[in-house]
Protein backbone atom coordinates (compact mmCIF):
# COMPACT_ATOMS: atom_id res chain seq x y z
CA UNK A 1 0.00 0.00 0.00
CA UNK A 2 1.16 3.31 -1.33
CA UNK A 3 2.33 5.80 1.70
CA UNK A 4 -0.08 8.53 2.07
CA UNK A 5 0.50 12.20 0.56
CA UNK A 6 2.04 14.84 2.78
CA UNK A 7 -0.01 18.05 2.02
CA UNK A 8 1.02 21.42 3.14
CA UNK A 9 -2.26 23.79 2.94
CA UNK A 10 -2.13 27.43 3.41
CA UNK A 11 -5.21 29.68 4.45
CA UNK A 12 -6.97 26.79 6.41
CA UNK A 13 -8.89 29.17 8.81
CA UNK A 14 -11.82 29.40 6.57
CA UNK A 15 -13.12 28.92 2.37
CA UNK A 16 -11.80 26.14 0.66
CA UNK A 17 -8.66 25.54 2.67
CA UNK A 18 -10.67 24.51 6.08
CA UNK A 19 -12.55 22.58 3.42
CA UNK A 20 -9.80 20.54 2.06
CA UNK A 21 -7.97 19.59 5.18
CA UNK A 22 -11.05 17.30 6.72
CA UNK A 23 -11.58 16.10 2.90
CA UNK A 24 -8.08 15.13 2.37
CA UNK A 25 -7.89 13.76 6.09
CA UNK A 26 -11.18 11.75 5.08
CA UNK A 27 -9.20 10.23 2.24
CA UNK A 28 -6.55 9.06 4.32
CA UNK A 29 -3.41 11.28 3.81
CA UNK A 30 -1.79 13.53 5.96
CA UNK A 31 -1.85 17.60 6.46
CA UNK A 32 0.05 20.03 8.00
CA UNK A 33 -2.77 23.03 7.84
CA UNK A 34 -1.06 26.21 8.18
CA UNK A 35 -3.48 29.58 9.00
CA UNK A 36 -2.05 33.26 10.16
CA UNK A 37 -3.27 32.54 13.22
CA UNK A 38 -3.22 29.04 15.27
CA UNK A 39 -6.09 30.11 16.92
CA UNK A 40 -8.71 30.30 14.11
CA UNK A 41 -7.38 26.28 13.46
CA UNK A 42 -7.52 24.72 17.57
CA UNK A 43 -11.24 23.91 16.51
CA UNK A 44 -9.79 21.29 13.94
CA UNK A 45 -10.75 17.55 15.02
CA UNK A 46 -7.80 16.05 16.93
CA UNK A 47 -6.08 13.29 14.16
CA UNK A 48 -2.57 11.93 14.57
CA UNK A 49 -2.53 13.09 10.66
CA UNK A 50 -3.22 16.58 11.15
CA UNK A 51 -0.09 19.26 11.94
CA UNK A 52 -1.12 22.66 12.55
CA UNK A 53 1.54 25.53 11.88
CA UNK A 54 1.27 29.45 11.86
CA UNK A 55 2.03 30.78 8.37
CA UNK A 56 1.94 34.06 7.45
CA UNK A 57 2.32 34.19 3.59
CA UNK A 58 3.20 38.07 3.75
CA UNK A 59 6.05 37.49 6.54
CA UNK A 60 8.92 37.52 3.95
CA UNK A 61 11.11 35.13 2.24
CA UNK A 62 13.30 33.99 5.49
CA UNK A 63 9.82 33.93 8.15
CA UNK A 64 8.18 31.53 5.09
CA UNK A 65 11.34 29.66 4.51
CA UNK A 66 11.50 28.62 8.02
CA UNK A 67 8.04 27.71 8.78
CA UNK A 68 7.83 25.17 5.74
CA UNK A 69 11.07 23.67 6.67
CA UNK A 70 8.92 22.98 10.09
CA UNK A 71 6.62 21.58 7.98
CA UNK A 72 8.95 19.45 6.22
CA UNK A 73 9.55 17.72 9.05
CA UNK A 74 6.62 17.11 10.36
CA UNK A 75 6.70 14.12 8.05
CA UNK A 76 10.09 14.43 6.51
CA UNK A 77 8.55 15.45 2.99
CA UNK A 78 5.99 17.58 1.45
CA UNK A 79 3.91 15.65 -1.67
CA UNK A 80 1.62 18.84 -2.24
CA UNK A 81 1.28 21.92 -1.37
CA UNK A 82 -1.59 23.88 -1.73
CA UNK A 83 -1.67 27.84 -1.64
CA UNK A 84 -4.95 29.18 -1.20
CA UNK A 85 -4.50 31.60 1.22
CA UNK A 86 -5.22 35.34 0.04
CA UNK A 87 -6.98 38.23 0.41
CA UNK A 88 -9.95 40.15 -1.54
CA UNK A 89 -8.91 44.32 -1.87
CA UNK A 90 -11.92 46.22 -3.42
CA UNK A 91 -12.28 49.56 -4.78
CA UNK A 92 -11.66 51.44 -8.25
CA UNK A 93 -8.25 51.13 -9.71
CA UNK A 94 -7.53 54.77 -10.10
CA UNK A 95 -8.87 55.54 -6.54
CA UNK A 96 -7.00 52.67 -5.15
CA UNK A 97 -3.80 53.66 -6.84
CA UNK A 98 -0.54 51.30 -5.86
CA UNK A 99 -0.84 51.01 -2.43
CA UNK A 100 -3.64 48.87 -2.63
CA UNK A 101 -2.47 47.12 -5.41
CA UNK A 102 0.32 46.43 -3.84
CA UNK A 103 -0.99 45.08 -0.87
CA UNK A 104 -3.26 42.63 -2.83
CA UNK A 105 -0.48 41.03 -4.41
CA UNK A 106 1.97 41.02 -1.40
CA UNK A 107 -0.52 37.91 -0.48
CA UNK A 108 -1.88 36.56 -4.02
CA UNK A 109 1.21 36.80 -5.58
CA UNK A 110 4.48 37.07 -3.78
CA UNK A 111 3.59 34.94 -1.20
CA UNK A 112 2.51 32.39 -3.89
CA UNK A 113 5.76 32.48 -4.45
CA UNK A 114 7.19 32.65 -1.43
CA UNK A 115 5.69 29.43 0.00
CA UNK A 116 6.57 27.75 -3.11
CA UNK A 117 9.94 28.16 -3.56
CA UNK A 118 10.46 27.04 0.01
CA UNK A 119 8.82 23.94 -0.34
CA UNK A 120 10.36 22.79 -4.28
CA UNK A 121 13.72 21.73 -2.81
CA UNK A 122 11.53 18.64 -0.94
CA UNK A 123 10.16 18.54 -3.92
CA UNK A 124 13.14 18.18 -6.14
CA UNK A 125 14.85 15.77 -4.27
CA UNK A 126 12.53 13.58 -4.62
CA UNK A 127 11.94 14.02 -8.23
CA UNK A 128 8.08 14.23 -7.36
CA UNK A 129 5.41 16.96 -5.97
CA UNK A 130 2.18 18.55 -6.64
CA UNK A 131 1.56 22.38 -6.28
CA UNK A 132 -2.22 23.50 -6.32
CA UNK A 133 -2.52 27.16 -6.79
CA UNK A 134 -6.03 28.47 -6.20
CA UNK A 135 -6.75 31.36 -8.62
CA UNK A 136 -10.05 32.83 -9.49
CA UNK A 137 -12.23 33.14 -12.98
CA UNK A 138 -12.35 37.07 -11.76
CA UNK A 139 -8.51 36.90 -13.94
CA UNK A 140 -10.71 36.36 -16.98
CA UNK A 141 -13.61 38.34 -16.43
CA UNK A 142 -12.93 41.81 -15.81
CA UNK A 143 -14.85 43.37 -12.79
CA UNK A 144 -14.48 47.01 -11.32
CA UNK A 145 -15.53 46.46 -7.92
CA UNK A 146 -12.45 43.38 -8.10
CA UNK A 147 -10.12 45.24 -10.24
CA UNK A 148 -6.67 44.83 -7.92
CA UNK A 149 -8.15 41.24 -7.15
CA UNK A 150 -8.73 40.34 -10.40
CA UNK A 151 -5.00 41.54 -11.43
CA UNK A 152 -3.33 39.49 -9.09
CA UNK A 153 -5.26 36.15 -10.06
CA UNK A 154 -4.21 36.78 -13.72
CA UNK A 155 -1.11 37.12 -12.54
CA UNK A 156 -0.45 34.08 -10.57
CA UNK A 157 -2.17 32.32 -13.52
CA UNK A 158 0.92 33.52 -15.62
CA UNK A 159 3.42 32.76 -13.23
CA UNK A 160 1.75 29.46 -12.47
CA UNK A 161 1.88 28.09 -16.23
CA UNK A 162 5.37 29.83 -16.15
CA UNK A 163 6.22 27.38 -13.04
CA UNK A 164 4.76 24.58 -14.75
CA UNK A 165 7.04 24.49 -17.67
CA UNK A 166 10.18 24.53 -15.29
CA UNK A 167 9.04 22.04 -12.59
CA UNK A 168 8.07 19.70 -15.36
CA UNK A 169 11.90 18.47 -15.74
CA UNK A 170 11.41 17.43 -12.04
CA UNK A 171 8.52 15.40 -12.40
CA UNK A 172 6.68 17.88 -10.48
CA UNK A 173 3.06 19.44 -11.21
CA UNK A 174 1.36 22.16 -11.21
CA UNK A 175 -2.51 22.83 -10.90
CA UNK A 176 -4.23 26.32 -11.45
CA UNK A 177 -7.77 25.70 -9.86
CA UNK A 178 -9.76 29.06 -11.39
CA UNK A 179 -13.18 28.97 -9.32
CA UNK A 180 -16.55 30.68 -10.05
CA UNK A 181 -18.36 31.99 -6.78
CA UNK A 182 -18.66 29.98 -3.82
CA UNK A 183 -20.49 30.10 -0.91
CA UNK A 184 -17.59 30.03 1.38
CA UNK A 185 -17.61 32.46 4.76
CA UNK A 186 -15.54 35.77 4.98
CA UNK A 187 -14.85 36.32 1.31
CA UNK A 188 -17.26 39.57 1.04
CA UNK A 189 -16.32 40.75 4.65
CA UNK A 190 -13.60 43.48 3.22
CA UNK A 191 -15.42 47.12 2.59
CA UNK A 192 -15.07 48.65 -0.82
CA UNK A 193 -12.30 51.20 -0.46
CA UNK A 194 -14.16 54.83 -0.36
CA UNK A 195 -12.45 56.93 1.26
CA UNK A 196 -8.47 56.27 0.22
CA UNK A 197 -9.14 58.60 -2.58
CA UNK A 198 -12.51 59.42 -3.54
CA UNK A 199 -12.98 60.54 -6.88
CA UNK A 200 -16.37 61.93 -7.83
CA UNK A 201 -16.72 61.00 -11.37
CA UNK A 202 -16.60 57.55 -9.87
CA UNK A 203 -19.51 58.14 -7.32
CA UNK A 204 -21.93 56.38 -9.64
CA UNK A 205 -20.34 53.85 -10.25
CA UNK A 206 -19.24 53.45 -6.96
CA UNK A 207 -22.87 53.01 -5.86
CA UNK A 208 -23.28 50.60 -8.00
CA UNK A 209 -20.74 48.40 -6.91
CA UNK A 210 -21.60 48.70 -3.27
CA UNK A 211 -25.03 47.60 -4.31
CA UNK A 212 -24.07 44.46 -6.49
CA UNK A 213 -21.61 43.62 -3.86
CA UNK A 214 -23.78 43.44 -0.74
CA UNK A 215 -26.32 41.17 -2.79
CA UNK A 216 -23.83 38.47 -3.55
CA UNK A 217 -23.33 36.56 0.15
CA UNK A 218 -25.93 33.91 0.64
CA UNK A 219 -26.59 33.45 -3.21
CA UNK A 220 -23.46 32.02 -5.00
CA UNK A 221 -24.30 29.45 -6.80
CA UNK A 222 -20.94 27.22 -5.52
CA UNK A 223 -20.57 24.24 -3.34
CA UNK A 224 -17.28 24.61 -1.54
CA UNK A 225 -17.20 21.02 -0.49
CA UNK A 226 -17.92 19.03 -4.27
CA UNK A 227 -15.24 21.74 -5.49
CA UNK A 228 -12.50 20.64 -2.81
CA UNK A 229 -13.61 17.03 -3.20
CA UNK A 230 -12.80 17.61 -6.72
CA UNK A 231 -9.22 19.08 -6.65
CA UNK A 232 -8.55 16.25 -3.80
CA UNK A 233 -9.86 13.58 -6.76
CA UNK A 234 -7.27 15.18 -9.39
CA UNK A 235 -4.66 14.96 -7.10
CA UNK A 236 -4.96 11.82 -6.11
CA UNK A 237 -6.17 10.70 -9.50
CA UNK A 238 -9.19 8.80 -8.59
CA UNK A 239 -13.10 9.63 -8.78
CA UNK A 240 -13.69 11.92 -11.97
CA UNK A 241 -10.15 12.39 -12.48
CA UNK A 242 -9.16 8.51 -12.74
CA UNK A 243 -7.50 7.58 -15.91
CA UNK A 244 -7.39 11.28 -17.30
CA UNK A 245 -4.37 12.86 -18.31
CA UNK A 246 -3.38 15.80 -15.79
CA UNK A 247 -4.88 18.75 -16.29
CA UNK A 248 -2.76 22.14 -15.89
CA UNK A 249 -6.10 24.23 -15.55
CA UNK A 250 -9.37 22.96 -13.21
CA UNK A 251 -12.02 25.43 -13.95
CA UNK A 252 -14.46 25.09 -11.18
CA UNK A 253 -18.21 26.34 -11.42
CA UNK A 254 -20.59 26.75 -14.41
CA UNK A 255 -20.22 30.59 -13.93
CA UNK A 256 -16.17 30.19 -14.41
CA UNK A 257 -16.38 28.02 -17.23
CA UNK A 258 -18.74 30.86 -19.06
CA UNK A 259 -16.32 33.53 -18.20
CA UNK A 260 -13.56 31.60 -19.63
CA UNK A 261 -15.24 30.75 -22.50
CA UNK A 262 -16.29 34.05 -23.24
CA UNK A 263 -12.77 35.61 -22.86
CA UNK A 264 -11.21 32.67 -25.30
CA UNK A 265 -14.11 33.78 -28.15
CA UNK A 266 -13.21 37.44 -27.60
CA UNK A 267 -9.56 36.80 -28.18
CA UNK A 268 -10.31 34.35 -31.51
CA UNK A 269 -12.28 37.13 -32.77
CA UNK A 270 -9.85 39.49 -32.19
CA UNK A 271 -7.56 37.17 -34.01
CA UNK A 272 -9.52 36.37 -36.85
CA UNK A 273 -10.98 40.38 -37.94
CA UNK A 274 -7.10 41.49 -37.25
CA UNK A 275 -5.35 38.47 -38.41
CA UNK A 276 -4.27 41.08 -41.97
CA UNK A 277 -2.49 43.39 -39.57
CA UNK A 278 -1.19 41.46 -37.14
CA UNK A 279 0.52 39.28 -39.67
CA UNK A 280 1.63 42.62 -41.54
CA UNK A 281 4.85 43.37 -39.29
CA UNK A 282 7.25 41.68 -39.77
CA UNK A 283 10.27 42.26 -41.86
Amino acid sequence: MADPKVWLITGTSSGFGRRLVSIVLERGDRVVAAARSLQKIQDFPQSPNLHLLELDVTSGTTVIKERVDEAAKVWGRIDVLVNNAGVVLLGILEECGVDILTRQFRPNVCGVLDVTNAALPYMRERKSGTVVIIGSRSAWKPEIKVSAYASSKAAVRAMSETLAVELAPFNIRVLIVEPGAFRTEHIYRNKLDTWTNPIPDHDETRAEMLVRYKAIPGRQPGDPIKAMKLVADVVRGEGVAAGREWPLYLVLGEDAEQDVRNKCMMMLKHLDEWQDAIRDVNL
